[in-house]
């Protein structure tokens, strides 16, 4: 039976607007129960079209389970109106600002966890840092300190750059799918042809070209280098290990430049955690774990089937795997295997990680 007091689930786009100073709408919706996660606005979103597509109707529905996911198009994108002011840190500061301002205004809790991916993280930190009272939590997912303009790139890297505003002024929102494909496969490079077709699809809805090329301007703008050290809630950054867009050693001076934050890496190259991924549910149960820990302190030791949580027991004595192995008489690539279905129900990354977590729920005791 669902707790009474919990907010009624909301399983289809409920779709409301809200304005930003300008009068500019932005439009926003909500799925899932539990306490909010505003997904800040990122690039190629479209509010109406998440819950068909087989990119983000796994994250609303995965995250959703324990989470009120509330999600917005950033001003020109999606269903979100259009201004003349220009994009960058103070414009995408308003539009969360507004949005958690909407979201609170419908009874909601006075205090939301923030997820700022890539290019979002950004406002994230800003709004986190300029409201304190208002964000519980901070998860920054494949986000960086600094656009590409604050890092001294090199003349290729800028040419690059150059080429793909290029590529975008002249090809964007085109039934190309050569065009679309450029960014679908850096994006996510192990997508399905369903799911790269999906992406290329989100191209022609999120945007316009000239919209897009303003957006990219602005990304390799940002630069929160001094805010971050100034974050006050309890974050998380977490980063595919393999990712082309944002490389991960930005994801770690992210997270160090954070007081107390943790860091986790993801086992995928897609920048975008898809479905299909190894490293997808570690990504969910991190990010609800984290902003839910009422939910998961117990949980976890729950979920464990007995063999997992004998294993979790030799794990938390210090044993190596041909010593598991030998224990439970199977061969090590059994254990291996085992391991890592292990280390994502334990929400962790490895051995070391995984020895403290199983201690914590008080296995391997005695």
């Amino acid at each position: 039976m669902p707790d009474a007091a919990s907010p009624p689930s909301r399983s289809a786009a409920e779709i409301r607007f809200t304005q930003v100073a300008s009068g500019a709408r932005i439009a926003w919706a909500r799925n899932g129960r539990g306490a909010a996660l505003v997904r800040v606005a990122h690039w190629m979103t479209h509010v109406e079209h998440d819950l068909r597509s087989p990119i983000w109707r796994p994250w609303l529905e995965r995250l959703g389970r324990e989470l009120e996911v509330v999600r917005y198009d950033e001003r020109g994108c999606g269903l979100s109106g259009s201004d003349e002011v220009p994009l960058g840190l103070d414009a995408a500061t308003e539009e969360l600002a507004a949005v958690v301002a909407a979201v609170g205004a419908t009874g909601s809790a006075p205090r939301v966890a923030l997820l700022g991916q890539s290019g979002a993280a950004a406002p994230a930190i800003a709004y986190a840092v300029s409201h304190p009272e208002r964000v519980s939590h901070l998860v920054l997912l494949g986000g960086y300190l600094a656009g590409l303009l604050h890092q001294q790139p090199s003349p290729e890297a800028l040419a690059f750059h150059d080429a793909s505003l290029h590529l975008v002024e002249l090809g964007w929102g085109c039934n190309d799918p050569a065009v679309q494909q450029f960014f679908t496969t850096r994006f996510i490079p192990d997508a399905s042809l369903d799911e790269a077709r999906a992406l290329n699809e989100q191209q022609r809805l999120s945007c316009g070209a000239a919209r897009a090329v303003q957006i990219m301007r602005a990304r390799a703008a940002l630069d929160v280098r001094a805010l971050a050290p100034l974050v006050q809630c309890p974050t998380l950054v977490l980063h595919a290990e393999g990712d082309q867009i944002v490389p991960v050693a930005r994801g770690r001076d992210l997270a160090a430049a954070i007081p107390g934050a943790r860091f986790v890496t993801l086992p995928t190259r897609n920048h975008i955690p898809l479905a299909s991924d190894a490293g997808f549910e570690l990504f969910c149960r991190s990010v609800t774990a984290f902003v839910r820990p009422d939910v998961h302190s117990n949980s976890t030791t729950l979920a464990l089937t007995p063999r997992e949580r004998e294993l979790a027991a030799l794990v938390a004595q210090g044993l190596d795997n041909l010593q598991i192995a030998a224990r439970l008489g199977v061969a090590d690539k059994t254990v291996r295997n085992a391991l890592s279905t292990l280390y994502t129900k334990l929400q962790v990354e490895g051995r070391p990680q995984a020895v403290v977590r199983a201690r914590e729920l008080g296995l391997g005791e005695g």
